[in-house]
């Protein structure tokens, strides 16, 4: 069976890059060595795994990639922390004008 990976990376400006791959070591690799000149990473090392999660889908990787690159600041540290629960609330709005908070 193959696998795939989200991963989230924390550089040195503390900014969050988010990725997908079917080898998550060597894609690690490839962005502390700075293989790649262009990729966001390169010029924001070191860099630290802060979160992967398998999977074994790949239209299912893709999808939450592309949802999580999505998310705010917040959102991607709850996951990071491993508090799946509170997404449900950073996704709420609180926001004074919403119908729900008249």
């Amino acid at each position: 069976m193959k696998y795939y990976y989200v991963y989230i990376l924390k550089c040195i400006d503390n900014s969050y890059y988010t990725g997908v791959t079917n080898n998550i070591e060597r894609r690690m690799y490839e962005h502390l060595t700075g293989e790649n000149t262009t990729c966001y990473t390169y010029k924001r090392r070191p860099i630290t795994l802060v979160f992967c999660e398998e999977f074994n889908d790949i239209n299912q990787v893709i999808a939450f990639e592309k949802q999580v690159k999505g998310w705010s600041r917040k959102k991607k540290e709850a996951i990071i922390l491993g508090n799946w629960d509170k997404l449900k609330y950073l996704a709420t709005c609180r926001n004074s004008s919403h119908y729900s908070n008249k």
